[in-house]
């Protein structure tokens, strides 16, 4: 896959292995609706563009909506929508095929936490899971029958209890792939609405 042109922006979460964890494992056909929420910088959406052209992008952080709208422009990529707002709010009665998100899963104390909006990318509450939760929650109601979640995470933010949720919830998950860092694992999980 080529390189894309990366612009950046200090108020919104850069590219990294967690990213292209994703990227690179997208699970996309052609003529997919495809919604990614926590767009960011707009990478894994740009890599989303070369497998089909309906594509749905929200982002908490009106930052990473203006910085990825420059990213798409940038490599002339005009087939993304941008939405402003959390998680699932921007696209409520819609129903996609794929959903992405490389979620927030940082265990984060209350004195971690940056007064900043750039604080939206990783600030996964104590446990990691404050947000990864409240997706897991929702994702169903917006996914087609027969469609794929594909979501990134990390160890310390469980594993197990995320596959557990995806299967009470009428899910077949799995970890797909997984990179070992430091002192933790970042992991995709793809989960198949059944």
């Amino acid at each position: 896959m080529a390189d894309f042109i990366i612009n950046t922006d200090d108020n919104v979460y850069v590219p990294a292995e967690d990213s292209y964890l994703l990227a690179d494992n997208l699970q996309i056909k052609e003529g997919q609706s495809v919604l990614e929420i926590g767009t960011g910088s707009g990478i894994v959406a740009m890599y989303a563009s070369r497998l089909t052209d309906r594509i749905t992008v929200t982002d908490i952080n009106f930052d990473a909506c203006l910085l990825c709208e420059k990213n798409f422009k940038a490599n002339s990529i005009e087939n993304i929508e941008i939405l402003f707002g959390n998680l699932f709010e921007p696209v409520k009665n819609r129903k996609f095929d794929v959903i992405l998100f490389n979620t927030p899963y940082l265990p984060t104390e209350d004195d971690e936490v940056l007064d900043d909006t750039i604080n939206y990318a990783f600030d996964g509450g104590l446990n990691g899971r404050k947000v990864i939760d409240l997706f897991l929650n929702e994702v169903g109601n917006h996914l087609n029958d027969g469609g794929i979640v594909q979501l990134i995470q990390s160890s310390l933010s469980g594993n197990d209890e995320t596959l557990e949720m995806l299967d009470r919830l009428g899910f077949i998950a799995e970890i797909a792939a997984s990179e070992h860092f430091f002192f933790e694992d970042i992991t995709l999980i793809n989960a198949y609405k059944i």
